[in-house]
């Protein structure tokens, strides 16, 4: 039986201050996967829920960065955040941050759901490009080239990987949103 599509929310800061052991779930879940999102292994609950009060939250309550989550079952599916601490000359653009669907949400459209949450909010703002990095060759790469995001090259060595201390490449993105203005 086909499950239901996952609904998406955009939280406040004090909803997502709410939410933080579901969304801290979330992301340790993520990282036991192998996901590469920022942390290394052992990566424990705890952790997970200091990078949500101690890296989100202040830009929530600040205004410099935007949350989305999905919904499904009850629970928190999936998140995505939108980067807008730009300074004055880069206003027209954002940073996709931190795509998660947790492990028995994939494969039903929640990552998709989220990014186009994010790029309609992003546009509507004045938004008119977005950026993103992912390690090359991971899962999102092509979730992100389906959805317009063309890459702007590769930086071996970026990254170290979760389990191991293999240094892995990272694949920067970006999509135009809309046009961008002629240059003068």
């Amino acid at each position: 039986m086909q499950q239901p599509a996952p609904s998406i929310t955009r939280l406040s800061a004090a909803e997502a201050e709410r939410a933080v052991p579901e969304l801290g779930a979330l992301l340790h879940a993520c990282v036991l996967d192998g996901a590469s999102i920022g942390f290394v292994l052992p990566f424990s609950q705890e952790e997970a829920e200091d990078f949500w009060r101690c890296h989100v939250l202040p830009g929530l309550y600040e205004g410099t960065r935007l949350l989305w989550v999905a919904e499904a079952e009850g629970r928190i599916a999936g998140s995505v955040q939108l980067g807008r601490a730009t300074l004055p000359n880069q206003r027209h653009r954002a940073d996709v941050n931190k795509l998660m669907v947790h492990l028995d949400g994939r494969r039903r459209g929640t990552a998709r759901a989220l990014m186009l949450a994010l790029e309609e909010a992003a546009l509507a703002e004045g938004r008119t490009l977005l950026t993103l990095d992912t390690r090359s060759g991971d899962k999102a790469e092509p979730l992100y080239a389906s959805l317009g995001y063309e890459t702007a090259g590769c930086i071996p060595g970026y990254c170290r990987d979760a389990a191991t201390p293999r240094l892995d490449a990272t694949t920067f993105m970006f999509k135009e949103l809309a046009p961008l203005l002629p240059a003068s």
